[in-house]
């Protein structure tokens, strides 16, 4: 995962035909695909932010449901739509991880026809994400979905077998 493998030439026309402006309109492309990794990073907080609420929420009725409701349907299919809602964020999270990915390529890529390497030098730092110095977010990120997952599993569980549900059956 070290250095990146070259993708098909990211130059598409080189300097001598281009003219004397090729270094100026690079440094200018460079700063705007710059700004697009941080408005995909926007992007993804506030995905992040909405499927915690969500989250929040669900568990929050399911307790409300246990309070007032007493409603047996609405205790399983709260957690069942609770997983799917899940699975859905953790996808996303893969997703904005595989779009990144491929941003931080071309950045590396574009850093080589500059005179300083910026980001591949942080992340030659970082020991490519893989060492103790540094754990990428979306390894963070990831197992959010599957603590809410595994909650609504138990919660299940609880709706099904749990003393209630004994204590009914006697």
């Amino acid at each position: 995962m070290g250095e990146e493998e070259l993708i098909e030439p990211l130059i598409s026309c080189p300097e001598a035909t281009y003219g004397e402006q090729f270094h100026q309109h690079l440094l200018e492309q460079y700063k705007l695909y710059v700004e697009s990794v941080q408005q995909v990073s926007d992007h993804r907080e506030k995905a992040n932010n909405y499927f915690l609420t969500i989250n929040s929420s669900l568990v929050a009725l399911y307790g409300v449901a246990s309070a007032v409701i007493g409603n047996q349907g609405l205790h399983v299919v709260l957690p069942i739509v609770g997983c799917l809602v899940c699975m859905a964020w953790y996808s996303l999270v893969r997703a904005y991880k595989d779009l990144n990915t491929a941003k931080f390529k071309i950045i590396h890529q574009l850093e080589r026809h500059l005179p300083v390497a910026l980001f591949r030098s942080e992340w030659q730092v970082c020991d490519y994400g893989v060492g103790k110095k540094y754990k990428p977010l979306t390894h963070i990120e990831r197992i959010i979905p599957v603590l809410f997952a595994l909650l609504y599993v138990a919660l299940a569980a609880y709706t099904i077998w749990g003393p209630s549900r004994i204590s009914q059956k006697t």
